[in-house]
């Protein structure tokens, strides 16, 4: 197996108190191209080596994962700077873009207060190790 090789595996993301929070298994395998940054870097590690029919668990750190959380992307906005029409709420996820730099980021509001919302721009699991049991079911060459 090598970069750009397209693969498909059956994985359960879990936290480590044993919260399932994704998995494949319901439906078909899940594709992507290994070296094409489609996964976390934690997923191609464990991934590369292993044999069509492997089934592995990985226990992957924030580091290789989504990071770790950054307070600095908790941000208070005016509620003015929302469309008119949306009732924010918390747990609601916005799209947002940096002005001029055409760079689109979600951010979940976490705090409504008045005039003011309160949004996180980390990964919602950024921050927390996770554990992937994953099974190669398929490996094409590019």
């Amino acid at each position: 197996m090598k970069q750009g090789d397209r693969v498909r595996v059956h994985f359960t993301g879990s936290l480590e108190d044993g919260t399932i929070f994704d998995t494949s298994r319901e439906g078909d395998p899940f594709e992507f191209e290994l070296g094409a940054g489609a996964v976390i870097p934690g997923i191609e590690k464990a991934v590369t080596g292993m044999a069509v029919g492997e089934t592995k668990t990985v226990t992957v750190a924030p580091a290789e994962a989504y990071g770790e959380r950054q307070e600095e992307k908790v941000v208070v906005i005016d509620r003015s700077g929302l469309p008119d029409e949306l009732e924010p709420e918390v747990g609601m996820v916005l799209e947002a873009s940096s002005k001029g730099k055409g760079v689109i980021a979600y951010v979940t509001i976490v705090d409504v207060s008045g005039d003011k919302v309160t949004v996180d721009a980390n990964h919602e699991l950024a921050g927390k190790t996770l554990i992937y049991e994953i099974e190669l079911v398929d490996v094409a060459d590019r």
